[in-house]
C-alpha cells in the first residue's frame, strides 16, 4: 500500500509537470517607475473589457475560472501605447458556475468560492478592494519571441499591486490602436506567492494543494 501511494503521488506530480501551458510566463522584478502619461488618453470600456483568471489545484486539477471588472485608462502618443493604469475591483470577482460542480465539492457552489476568495483567507477585499496594474514600459516584442498570445507585437511591463505588495511583471501582448480605440490582449501566468497570496500559514497543507500558478487573460478595450 505504501509503494502504491508513492507511485500515485509520483504520477500526480508528473502529470502536473507535463501540463501543457496555454499562457506565457510573466517575468518579474522589483517595483519600477510608472511611465508618464503622454499623448491622448483612452478610457477603459468596462462592459467590453475583462480580466479572466484561472486557478487550479496542483497539477492543473479542478481548474476554477472567472472574471473581474476593470476600469482605468490607456495613453497613446504617435501611434504607440505609452502608459496606462488598470484597476480590477475584486468585489466584482465572479467564478464561472461551469467550473464548480457541487456534486464534487460537498455542495459548495461558485458563489461560495467567490465569498471565500474575497475573504481574509485570500484577497481580503474589506481591506484591499482593488488589484492595480500600472504600465512602466512598452517595447517592441523582440524578434523571434514565441508567445501564446496570438499576434503579440509588444512586451508590456508594469507594476502589479495585489493587497499591499507591488511586483513588476513583463509579458508579451497584442496591442491594436485605431483612431477611436485601443485594445490590449495578453495571456500570461503569475506565481501568487510573489505577492504573498496564500491560504493559511506558510506550509499549510491547504495552501500546498493549490497550484501557485494563476493564469490571467487580459481583454482590455479602451475608447474616447
Amino acid at each position: 500500500m505504501k509503494n502504491l501511494s508513492i507511485f500515485a503521488l509520483s504520477a500526480f506530480l508528473f502529470a502536473g509537470s507535463c501540463k501543457e501551458s496555454k499562457t506565457d510566463t510573466a517575468t518579474t522584478s522589483t517595483e519600477q517607475n510608472v511611465a508618464e502619461s503622454k499623448g491622448e488618453v483612452f478610457n477603459i470600456k468596462t462592459d467590453s473589457s475583462a480580466v479572466i483568471w484561472t486557478a487550479s489545484h496542483k497539477g492543473g486539477i479542478n481548474p476554477r475560472f472567472g472574471t473581474t471588472k476593470t476600469t482605468g485608462t490607456l495613453s497613446v502618443e504617435n501611434g504607440n501605447l505609452t502608459s496606462g493604469s488598470l484597476v480590477s475591483d475584486i468585489n466584482s470577482l465572479v467564478t464561472d458556475p461551469k467550473s464548480v460542480d457541487p456534486k464534487a465539492t460537498e455542495g459548495k457552489t461558485s458563489a461560495d468560492l467567490d465569498a471565500h476568495l474575497k475573504s481574509a483567507d485570500f484577497f481580503d477585499v474589506a481591506k484591499y478592494p482593488n488589484v492595480k496594474f500600472e504600465i512602466t514600459k512598452v517595447e517592441e516584442l523582440p524578434a523571434g519571441t514565441e508567445s501564446k498570445t496570438e499576434g503579440a507585437n509588444k512586451m508590456v511591463s508594469g507594476n502589479l499591486t495585489i493587497k499591499d505588495k507591488t511586483v513588476n511583471v513583463s509579458f508579451p501582448a497584442k496591442v491594436e490602436i485605431t483612431v477611436n480605440e485601443v485594445k490590449l490582449l495578453s495571456k500570461f501566468t503569475i506565481n501568487r506567492q510573489d505577492w504573498g497570496l496564500a491560504y493559511g500559514t506558510d506550509g499549510d497543507v491547504k495552501d500546498w494543494a493549490i497550484s501557485q500558478e494563476v493564469d490571467l487573460d487580459l481583454n482590455i478595450v479602451a475608447g474616447k
